[in-house]
C-alpha cells in the first residue's frame, strides 16, 4: 500500500495519492476509500482498477491536518495501509485505522 502525497503551492491542499497493492487488489472486485475526509461514505472515493490488479485513487486533502482512513474491499472486507504515518484504534475497539498526516 503507496501513499504518495504531492502538496501544491498554488493552493494549501496536498494531493494524496493511495494504491491498493495488487497482490490485495486482485483479490477484489471494487474497492473504495473511506475515511474522515468523506464522513466515512463508503461511495466517496471509488479507486479506479489498474491492468496489474491494483487500485488507486487521488484526493486533495487540506494541509496541516489528519485523517483517519481505511480501504473497502467489495463492500465488506476492511484493509489498513500499511505504510500510513501510523495507527490508531478505532473508537469500537475491536480494529484499526490507518492515518495519513498531510
Amino acid at each position: 500500500m503507496i501513499i504518495k502525497k504531492q502538496y501544491l503551492k498554488s493552493r494549501p491542499v496536498c494531493k494524496v495519492t493511495f494504491r491498493l497493492p495488487a497482490d490485495i487488489g486482485n483479490t477484489a472486485k471494487q474497492a473504495a476509500l473511506v475515511g474522515e475526509f468523506n464522513n466515512w461514505d463508503m461511495t466517496a472515493n471509488p479507486m479506479k482498477r489498474l491492468q496489474d490488479g491494483a487500485f488507486t485513487v487521488t484526493i486533495d486533502l487540506e494541509k496541516d491536518r489528519e485523517y483517519q482512513f481505511r480501504y473497502l474491499l467489495d463492500g465488506t472486507q476492511w484493509e489498513n495501509a500499511v505504510n500510513a504515518d501510523r495507527h490508531e484504534a478505532t473508537p469500537f475497539g475491536d480494529s484499526f485505522n490507518s492515518i495519513v498526516i498531510v
